[in-house]
């Protein structure tokens, strides 16, 4: 029987035949995969071969998959596909509406697993209870891995509702409300499991806001997690620069910055 490692099913005494996982720090993708259910009509939803590698390795087959802001289903899809149980918590109902139409998509899934979602605000204690209630309707009483995709702070105004990040008045309040959105959560990853972040930085009258160095000090603050790896991923097809390379190019010599050609996955570990 081949051996497993603790948190995933590669075969290490074969680990020259996974050159499909990545352990490099810079990951360049080209264009998002579409198949199985994925789609783009979301603004705010991330390409599926992030959670893809993750989730591969770093869980195993029947592990849980906590996504905190789902979006438009992006990770339970690919939990699914990969037969994974998944939980999903998403603030809007009609985005959560998204997700469980994406979810409903093609034959290609592993029947046995799970796949929930939850109409709720992740900061919330009541939130937390339902998610609770979801681990144990399928026999389980903790998460293998928690993925966070949260907005941008207000690069995009996604709702008027006032638990939605990208209402946070400032970086400050948007920190705060993510920290307890972690709190909220941690807990019910098991021990040496993992927490990825996903976040970009922006800009915020001419000046350069490192968003994501802010949210890596958020998530530090808490004692149960250690960094494990700041990965770099690039950016393509932005949905808000598509055909305009050449003007933001302009814009980019006119005031004298960079455009964004890159966002971040933070890796935690919980001791």
């Amino acid at each position: 029987m081949a051996q497993a490692t603790k948190i995933n099913d590669l075969n290490l005494k074969e680990w020259k035949k996974y050159q499909d996982i990545w352990t490099d720090s810079l990951w360049i993708i080209g264009s998002r995969d579409r198949s199985g259910g994925h789609s783009n009509s979301y603004h705010g939803n991330f390409v599926p071969q992030i959670p893809n590698q993750l989730i591969r390795r770093f869980t195993k087959r029947d592990d849980v998959v906590l996504d905190t802001f789902l979006g438009s289903g992006t990770t339970l899809i690919e939990a699914r596909q990969l037969g994974r149980n998944g939980i999903g918590v998403e603030l809007l109902k009609d985005v959560a509406n998204i997700a469980q139409d994406n979810l409903s998509q093609g034959s290609f899934f592993d029947k046995k697993t799970s796949q929930s979602i939850v109409v709720g605000d992740s900061t919330k204690l009541s939130t937390r209870t339902v998610v609770n209630k979801s681990l144990a309707a399928i026999g389980k009483e903790a998460v293998q891995m928690i993925i966070m995709h949260p907005p941008y702070h207000d690069i995009i105004k996604f709702s008027k509702d006032a638990g939605d990040l990208s209402n946070a008045e400032s970086v400050e309040s948007f920190c705060k409300m993510f920290g307890e959105v972690v709190d909220n959560f941690v807990d019910l990853l098991e021990p040496k499991r993992h927490l990825a972040v996903v976040i970009g930085d922006k800009y915020s009258e001419s000046e350069w806001v490192p968003l994501s160095s802010y949210v890596m000090q958020e998530v530090m603050k808490r004692p149960s997690l250690r960094l494990k790896s700041v990965v770099v991923k690039n950016m393509v097809n932005n949905r808000a620069k598509r055909n305009q390379e050449q003007l933001w190019r302009y814009r980019a010599l006119a005031g004298g910055f960079y455009v964004f050609r890159h966002e971040y996955i933070l890796l935690f570990q919980k001791k």
